[in-house]
């Protein structure tokens, strides 16, 4: 894709993983074959239908620290990030109640350097499930922002500076 603002080229992966111990390591090949070649802002997002660790899942059978190893390491390997969220934690819900109730963060935005360096301003939201059993991600993107309070100049030292800039963009974002 490239970006019309500024013509910056950028690579957008997105992920449905299913839940089968072969197709989940043809997505781990297929992202390690992706990056193999990558030099590119790259953001790869949506249902991995894994979590990275215990934390991320309540309820249900105990988790195969195999499997979150497998994923760990391939999203390592690629060089990718979690971009992070606001929202809750947890992505998916299996619908029932009380101890057989069993929820999970199984979907997530992941960036290499370049897209981190290329969108700033980044934000991904989980919102409330409608009619799904998993929430779904918005992201938002607000370049002014970050360019706005870069560009700002007055005279001080270079670590005054960065920190008062640093310090001015990360109130605005957080608004």
């Amino acid at each position: 894709m490239t970006n019309t603002d500024d013509h910056t080229e950028f690579i957008i992966t997105m992920v449905y993983a299913k839940y089968d111990a072969r197709e989940i390591i043809e997505l781990w090949d297929t992202l390690y074959s992706l990056d193999t070649n990558m030099v590119l802002p790259w953001l790869v997002g949506g249902d991995f239908n894994m979590i990275w660790d215990e934390e991320e899942k309540f309820g249900g059978l105990p988790v195969h620290i195999n499997e979150i190893d497998d994923f760990r390491h391939c999203i390592t390997t690629c060089n990718l990030f979690d971009l992070g969220f606001k929202g809750s934690i947890f992505t998916w819900w299996n619908g029932r109640a009380e101890e057989d109730c069993i929820i999970k963060r199984l979907d997530r935005c992941l960036g290499n350097m370049e897209l981190q360096q290329l969108w700033l301003g980044l934000e991904i939201n989980h919102l409330s499930k409608i009619g799904s059993d998993q929430n779904p991600m918005h992201l938002t993107y607000n370049p002014s922002t970050v360019k706005e309070h870069w560009q700002e100049d007055f005279h001080a030292s270079p670590f005054i500076l960065f920190n008062h800039k640093m310090k001015k963009l990360k109130k605005d974002l957080s608004t």
